[in-house]
């Protein structure tokens, strides 16, 4: 899968975070979007598995940015993380991502209180096959 941001917060550190809640792959945002590839196994059920899906109850299933602190930043005006939900993936995209093809969605940069998006993030537009 591949998750990008659009407009990510200038000079703020962002990373996956593994299940350990550890910060994985670090960039600092500049003006550009960033994106993070997360390997991601889909298995019929569809079940998702690896190092960066973390679960919550029987069927919830999501990758979490980390951003600022949280990316390992420190010092960092920021300390969140944004939860991407992958279990509500359309079947034909999960198909499409068993026959081996990348996933991706845009994702927003910016939360309203004028900080680095986070919570729970609802791509932009909907999941589509990666280019």
């Amino acid at each position: 899968m591949r998750l990008r941001i659009q407009d990510p917060f200038p000079g703020v550190a962002y990373s996956l975070q593994n299940k350990k809640s550890e910060p994985v792959g670090q960039v600092i945002a500049g003006d550009a979007p960033i994106a993070f590839d997360v390997p991601v196994r889909v298995a019929p059920g569809p079940k998702f598995q690896g190092d960066f899906v973390r679960s919550e109850g029987a069927v919830r299933r999501f990758v979490y940015i980390a951003i600022g602190e949280q990316a390992g930043q420190s010092p960092s005006a920021w300390s969140r993380r944004a939860k991407i939900d992958i279990h509500l993936l359309p079947a034909e995209l999960l198909e499409r991502a068993l026959a081996g093809e990348i996933l991706k969605a845009e994702l927003p940069g910016k939360a309203k209180d004028g900080g680095p998006a986070c919570a729970t993030l609802r791509p932009i537009g909907d999941w589509r096959v990666a280019e």
